[in-house]
Order: C-alpha cells, then sequence, then structure tokens
C-alpha cells in the first residue's frame, strides 16, 4: 500500500559523499514525555526526528501520523516556494529494494538509487530524496525541486527533538490520557486516512 500525506500550500510554502546520517545529541527530550505526546496522536516515540534543512523552516501545522505509527513534518521555504518532507516509517530499504519502492505520486519517470555513505538518493522527475535506513524503519527527507544539496544537508542533520524542539512539534498529551484525535481521519466511514487538500489548501 502506497502511504501518502498532505503537502502544504505552495503560499506556506554536485553530490557529496553523505557519511554518519543523523546523530545523537546530549540534549534530546526526556524520553517519557516524548512517547506520552507522540502517544496521544497514536505515532511511535522512537520513529519521532527532526531536522535543519538549509532555506526550510518547519511548519508546525504539518506535523502528524505518517500510515499507521508513523512520523511526518513538512519543512517550507517562503522565498523558494519549495517544500522537504520528513517521513519515518517502518520498513526497510537495500540495494535490491531501493528502486522497486514508490517515489512521488506526480512523477511517472522511473525511481532511480545511488548509494550515498549511510543513505540512498533516490530520484524521479523533478522528485528526489534522501532515504536513510535504520534497523527496522526508514527515515526520509525529500521533495520536488529541491537541490540535492540540500537534501543531503538535511539528511546529514536528521536527530532525535530536543526538550525545546518537542514543545514545537508535539503538544503535551490531554489530561487524562485521552488520546488526541487524528486530523487526517473522517468523522464517518471506513475510518480510512483523508489526504484531500481542502479548498483553499
Amino acid at each position: 500500500m502506497i502511504r501518502t500525506v498532505r503537502l502544504l500550500p505552495a503560499l506556506l510554502l554536485g553530490p557529496v559523499l553523505l557519511t554518519g546520517c543523523g546523530s545523537e545529541r546530549a540534549d534530546e527530550a526526556d524520553p517519557a514525555e516524548l512517547a506520552s505526546r507522540a502517544g496521544a496522536l497514536g505515532i511511535a516515540p522512537e520513529l519521532v526526528y527532526v531536522t535543519d534543512a538549509p532555506g526550510h523552516t518547519l511548519a508546525q501545522q504539518s506535523v502528524g501520523v505518517y500510515g499507521g505509527e508513523g512520523f511526518s513534518a513538512v519543512y517550507v521555504s517562503r522565498q523558494k516556494g519549495t517544500q522537504v518532507q520528513l517521513t519515518v516509517d517502518r520498513g526497510t530499504m537495500t540495494e535490491a529494494t531501493c528502486e522497486e519502492q514508490p517515489g512521488a505520486e506526480s512523477s511517472p519517470a522511473p525511481v532511480t538509487c545511488a548509494r550515498d555513505g549511510d543513505a540512498w538518493y533516490r530520484s524521479s522527475g523533478q522528485w528526489a530524496e534522501y532515504a536513510v535506513p535504520k534497523k527496522d524503519f526508514v527515515i526520509r527527507v525529500g521533495g520536488t525541486n529541491v537541490p540535492r544539496d540540500v537534501l543531503r544537508e538535511a539528511a546529514d542533520q536528521l536527530h532525535r527533538p530536543s526538550a525545546d524542539e518537542l514543545d514545537t512539534l508535539l503538544p503535551s498529551a490531554p489530561a487524562g490520557g485521552e488520546p488526541v484525535e487524528r486530523g487526517d481521519l473522517p468523522p464517518a466511514g471506513d475510518g480510512a486516512p483523508d489526504n484531500d487538500v481542502d479548498q483553499g489548501g
């Protein structure tokens, strides 16, 4: 099943060897607090990551669940009108499966893959991404018409959120432990995520 997330409206909006994608930081958020906030949204806490994408800033309203229990966020550039999408989800990626996994829905071109340090650089038409395989999940940073060096830097800067970053990413869990209602689930029907873009964005 191809999983998609809603990108933000545009109004919001020379390869170098990549090594050591992502890093651990001493100021990581408290694990219990992260688990509480992520769990309230149906996100597996170990799948919550953030990054620094040159020229792009986090659009807080884009943060949410991806697929079943994954994590998604979008970083936007008002100046360039581009978006860098960060997704983290269960799965694997190897040389044998890299080109078989889907790319951007808007691009009919086949996906090509190139190893770049610890990651895979995947491209299809004007779309491209860096996919960073972990133990049992894959972190992706990608976008359309985003320069490769921007995506490479975003992949290199992947890290677990600090306490301050967590406050921006995820709200505090509600009192009583009641789960927060997912914004991508319709109030009626079969409960499948609603990825349609509303009128006006």
